[in-house]
């Protein structure tokens, strides 16, 4: 996957005589405190170099995942249009890019975000975004803030910096926001499942339908040390690769999502929980099944269409 075009060019036009060691420095900095998920009362985006550092290395791989993410579920809710946008912890403007990408009828955006560098970053791309108004505000995520109830609401990348008190009583104040659908996006983690396993019961407690990547909502069968995330391919820049030190022209990106909705979505008999294995006329897939278990599926050219359909599904696909 790859930025859509009007953003590349605006992060190239951003990042455009960047010294690349400083680049280097804050991205290493950057990756050790995502990677520790340090909690030390400071922004991981805290001044200009950061955010330069976040938009050469992490915009790419993040705008994957929510992408991917909201595809997830707009593919299961054919008729929803969503009109506007909340977005908690905006950052660059990742959800805006990727949510417009995935539905042009948004007009409308709220951003919240607390870093003023990552902001005005942010502020200066969604320029080019298409979306016709948005609006980017001061907010902390751990705190109580203002914002109308949105037909969208995004969450992406946050939890891992809130406490897990803070990060349910977020989840409650933006279901309460949310007019249509919630998704949450989280590293694909076996840290980031927890987190995420919390937010689903909380949602299934408030009352609100899940609608990916769950074919059910009864307890996760999953069980540890396994643990449910999807992965997405994402195209490196020449900058990115210098940025990172590195030579391969792409990264696997791991992530967990929940999106849940006010209405119920289209019914599906399983989710695909991981790369497709197979042979001659044989393949195997690991499923979440709509019956709330976990099962290794063997399908051969005797199981007609459901094999056909078997081979062409990729890890995260819905059968």
């Amino acid at each position: 996957m790859e930025l859509p075009a009007a953003l590349r060019a605006a992060v190239d036009r951003a990042l455009e005589g960047v010294p690349l060691g400083e680049l280097q420095r804050a991205a290493d900095t950057l990756s050790s405190r995502y990677r520790a998920e340090l909690r030390d009362g400071k922004l991981h985006l805290s001044d200009e170099m950061f955010a330069n550092a976040y938009l050469a290395t992490r915009l790419p791989a993040t705008f994957a995942a929510v992408r991917a993410s909201l595809e997830s579920a707009a593919e299961l809710m054919p008729d929803f249009a969503p009109k506007s946008l909340l977005d908690v912890g905006a950052g660059p403007g990742t959800a805006l890019w990727a949510a417009s990408d995935c539905w042009p009828s948004i007009d409308s955006a709220t951003m919240l975000e607390a870093s003023q560098a990552i902001r005005k970053v942010g502020l200066a791309l969604s320029a080019h975004s298409g979306v016709a108004h948005v609006d980017w505000r001061v907010a902390d995520a751990a705190k109580s803030f203002e914002a109308d109830k949105a037909d969208l609401v995004t969450l992406a990348y946050v939890l891992d910096e809130l406490s897990p008190a803070e990060g349910l009583a977020l989840v409650e104040r933006l279901w309460a926001a949310t007019d249509g659908l919630l998704v949450v996006v989280e590293p694909g983690t076996p840290a980031g499942w927890q987190r995420m396993m919390a937010v689903r019961q909380r949602l299934i407690d408030l009352g609100a339908h899940l609608t990916a990547p769950c074919p059910h909502a009864d307890a996760c069968p999953i069980v540890e040390p396994d643990w449910c995330h999807f992965s997405r391919r994402v195209a490196r820049s020449r900058l990115h690769r210098l940025t990172k030190r590195g030579e391969v022209p792409w990264e696997d990106e791991k992530y967990i999502f929940l999106a849940a909705s006010r209405m119920p979505a289209e019914p599906f008999r399983a989710r695909v929980l991981a790369p497709a294995r197979g042979g001659s006329g044989k393949v195997q897939l690991k499923l979440c099944l709509e019956n709330g278990s976990i099962e290794e599926k063997l399908l051969t050219k005797r199981d007609g269409e459901l094999f056909r359909s078997a081979r062409r599904a990729d890890w995260g696909d819905f059968l």
